[in-house]
């Protein structure tokens, strides 16, 4: 997903940048900036390549040949026009462009490029064009009023590119961050959170003032389940079982406490407990053409704080198993 999103975002800037090219090479030929349209022919060659290279997956070489093209190319316009058209601020776009491939190439799992020295490179094509543009005619002359366009233009250009993609790269960091945030805190089978998350959620519901209850719940016979439908079936079942819990128990926190045995902690009253028990009775998992009943059975606590958290704990745990030898299939308070 993650290398469809780069490839699509690179097609995209490719395309801008091809057609900035051609837009340029109308204007060098009005100008009469003969070097310029020719060396834009090779520029937009290499820019037609870059097609190639992502489509062959070919990222890390895109960056390479492409980005440092843009560099001489408008390195070379900056020194045949001068510092007041603008176009040396390309070079300064180029750096946050150039960490942005650091992290693409990370994502791809392809070569990285040296970013300090590429960013080097940048500054220093920045520094001296616009040092010699400053002490230097330029090789064609232009109208000064087109070169205060060309300014203006160019400057909304690269200020657009460099939002752009400090932008993109602000919205992957925040993706990669819920991802490892998920990773951390939710169980990968059933997708609800897992007791690491669930023991600090317990920790401020404990110090919090309100009331709260807790119920541990296991589900019936479920070593059976395994015996007879194998562990494929037996997976079918939790997953079953832990969406109904996510979405029956709406705005409590639901947890996997380990193996078949998940925790709730809501401050809704037992009786949406027993309306869960029930419900996840009445229903069925399909597995490989047969139909496979299940109960469950749970223990419910409420908070007191004159025990401690893990004695809290231990309450609905207590409850839970007394269930469990007591016919099962039933919420024990």
């Amino acid at each position: 997903m993650v290398q469809e999103q780069i490839k699509k975002l690179t097609l995209l800037i490719n395309t801008v940048i091809l057609v900035l090219v051609f837009g340029l090479m109308g204007f060098f030929y009005l100008s009469d900036a003969w070097f310029l349209v020719w060396f834009s022919i090779p520029t937009a060659g290499v820019y037609l390549t870059g097609y190639y290279l992502i489509k062959k997956d070919m990222l890390d070489l895109y960056v390479r040949l492409v980005y440092g093209w843009l560099t001489l190319y408008m390195s070379l316009a900056t020194l045949c026009l001068g510092y007041s058209f603008g176009f040396h601020l390309y070079s300064m776009s180029m750096i946050p462009i150039i960490f942005y491939t650091e992290y693409m190439a990370y994502q791809l799992k392809t070569n990285t490029i040296n970013t300090t020295l590429y960013s080097a490179l940048a500054i220093a094509a920045y520094l001296i064009t616009t040092g010699y543009s400053l002490f230097n005619e330029p090789v064609y002359q232009v109208d000064s009023r087109i070169a205060g366009v060309f300014f203006i233009t160019n400057s909304i250009v690269v200020l657009g590119f460099v939002t752009f993609y400090s932008k993109v790269m602000i919205k992957m960091v925040i993706a990669a961050e819920g991802q490892l945030s998920d990773r951390a805190n939710k169980d990968r089978l059933t997708h609800l959170f897992n007791r690491h998350y669930m023991m600090e959620q317990l920790k401020e519901a404990y110090e919090d003032d309100h009331y709260y209850y807790i119920a541990m719940i296991d589900i019936d016979n479920f070593k059976s389940i395994n015996d007879i439908y194998g562990h494929n079936g037996g997976d079918e079942v939790l997953r079953k079982v832990a969406s109904t819990m996510e979405k029956h128990c709406q705005g409590s926190v639901v947890s996997r406490w380990g193996g078949e045995e998940f925790l709730i902690l809501t401050k809704e009253a037992p009786d949406l407990i027993e309306s869960l028990r029930e419900k996840i009775e009445s229903m069925t998992v399909e597995f490989e053409d047969k139909k496979i009943s299940f109960t469950i059975t749970a223990g419910v606590a409420k908070k007191d704080k004159s025990i401690k958290l893990d004695k809290w704990i231990d309450a609905a745990d207590e409850k839970l198993y007394f269930g469990k030898n007591n016919g099962k299939n039933r919420v024990v308070t």
